[in-house]
This record gives structure tokens, C-alpha cells and sequence, in this order.
């Protein structure tokens, strides 16, 4: 399909809270653009979506019919929007937007015209900023991240996976799904999220299958944004820990199949199983 040069924004609601409001009204500093804001909501009961959505015009609300994750909201979100939306920024609802942060994605795309997706600089609630622009999961890397990012954080596995440095304009393996920008055409051409990750993943899955269909993830510093409710506390939860590690192991499995990698997945599942035990003791 043929799609227009115009502006859609998708953000997943369940029960967000004061978060949203601000999330709304910031876009208005990051975009000269006219933006259509779908609120794709997985059954908030808080009130928020609605009342946000009836007070601005531009806001649409939009029950996807269920609590189904990220990803699966985000596709929801993505299918409400018109033929005219040629762009489309995905993000968490708690994030603010550096002034025109979404037009500086939109300009770095004029760059790259095999980039597909496009992710700004996130920084934390303190200013730190946050490693958004990641290689993708290897066996090595994997299981040495997994293994000593909690008790030696500097490990060089780790540090390798995150890609911790200087913020430049670069291509990237995957991107954080916190808040990205894509050309609607690549979002169709690999289908949108993978519906089964629940949450976690979705974005290592999406950025790894995005570069397969032979488009680019770019990072693009110049483009500033902050994420309120932080990474830092996301994963806080015992069943948020669960969650992570069962979407890690979908992510491992569905790229090594068949009979002869059925040894590896058996001791991936075992190891991440150990692993949330260890870590949700007490």
C-alpha cells in the first residue's frame, strides 16, 4: 500500500495514570507536524485513557479487547491509523519528548533511505542515559550477560551487549521499544510485533527481523527523549522477572530450531529457570 507523508503515534495504555497526560501534550514541542495519537488500551480501569482522549481532539481511544501485552496493543494501535500515516512513532505512555526530538527522527530518516526504524536518546528519570541501541543476543554474549550483569556489571559481555559509548548517529541491531520511529512500510513488510512476546523482547525481536528484511535500525542521539517511569524499576517484579526470562527463551528458541539444537534450548530453558528462581528467592 501507498501510504502519505503524515504522523501517527501509537502508545500502549493499561491504567497509566498520570503519566499520560504529559506524555500527550509534550508531543506538541517535538512535531510541527499534525499528529493522530492512538491510545491502543489493554483494559485500563484507572479512567485516564478515556478522559484524555475526550478532552483533545487529536487523541483517539482505542480497546484492543483484552490485556495483550506490548506488542500485541501496538499492532492494534498501528491498524487504527488511516492511509495518510506514512510514519509511526510506537512509545511506553510515560515518556516526554525533547523539543523536536520526533522531527529530528523524521530529518536523521532523509539520511538513511534503507532505515527502517529509528530511535531517539533516552535518557533516565536522573539524567543518566539510558543503552537504547543494543547488538543483538548472541549464545556468547547471552550467557555471559546472563550470568554476571547482576554480580560484575562492567563484565565485557555485558558492556558488549549494551554498546555503552559515546552517543553517535549509527546503525544499531535492535532499538528499545520504549519509543522508536518506523516507516509505516517497514512495520508491514516484516508484519509489526511478534504477538507472542507478551512483554520483553518484542523490541530485540522486531529491530533483528526489521535488519532481515534488509532495513536499518538507526539511533539517532540528536533526538531527546526521557523515559518517567525509568528502566531501572521495570523488571522490579517477581512475575515482570519471570516474564523476561520466558521471552528470552522464545527469542533463543525460535532462532535455533530443529532436532540437533534441541540439547541447547533444553539447557537455555533450565539455566533462565534457575536463574529466576535465584533471583525471586525470598
Amino acid at each position: 500500500m501507498n501510504y502519505g507523508d503524515g504522523l501517527g503515534v501509537v502508545t500502549v495504555t493499561y491504567s497509566p495514570g498520570e503519566t499520560l497526560a504529559p506524555f500527550v501534550d509534550t508531543l506538541a514541542k517535538a512535531t510541527t507536524r499534525e499528529t493522530r495519537v492512538i491510545l491502543a488500551d489493554n483494559g485500563s480501569t484507572d479512567g485516564v485513557p478515556e478522559q484524555v482522549a475526550a478532552e483533545r481532539e487529536h487523541v483517539s481511544f482505542v480497546p484492543t479487547g483484552g490485556n495483550l501485552g506490548y506488542g500485541g496493543g501496538a499492532n492494534r494501535g498501528v491498524a487504527a491509523l488511516g492511509p495518510e500515516v506514512g510514519w509511526i512513532l510506537i512509545s511506553n505512555p510515560d515518556i516526554e519528548f525533547g523539543p523536536g526530538s520526533i522531527d529530528t527522527l523524521i530529518e536523521a530518516a532523509g539520511r538513511w533511505p534503507r532505515g527502517g526504524m529509528f530511535g531517539p536518546l533516552i535518557r533516565e528519570p536522573n539524567g543518566e542515559v539510558y543503552p537504547s541501541a543494543r547488538l543483538l543476543p548472541s549464545v556468547g554474549r547471552g550467557i555471559g550477560h546472563a550470568l554476571f550483569a547482576v554480580v560484575w556489571p562492567s563484565n565485557p559481555w555485558t558492556k558488549a551487549y549494551r554498546q555503552e559509548q559515546t552517543p553517535v548517529e549509527r546503525t544499531a541491531e535492535w532499538l528499545s521499544g520504549s519509543c522508536f520511529l518506523m516507516r509505516r512500510e517497514a512495520f508491514d513488510s516484516v508484519g509489526g510485533f511478534d504477538e507472542r512476546y507478551f512483554m520483553y523482547f518484542e523490541d530485540v525481536d522486531l529491530g533483528d527481523r526489521v535488519g532481515k528484511a534488509g532495513w536499518q535500525n538507526v539511533y539517532v542521539p540528536e533526538a531527546e527523549v526521557t523515559h518517567i517511569g525509568g528502566h531501572s524499576t521495570a523488571r522490579s517484579s517477581d512475575r515482570m522477572l519471570r516474564e523476561h526470562h520466558r521471552s528470552a527463551y522464545r527469542y533463543l528458541a525460535d532462532r535455533h530450531t530443529g532436532v540437533l539444537w534441541a540439547p541447547f534450548r533444553f539447557a537455555v530453558k533450565a539455566g533462565l529457570t534457575l536463574r529466576v528462581k535465584l533471583l525471586t528467592r525470598g
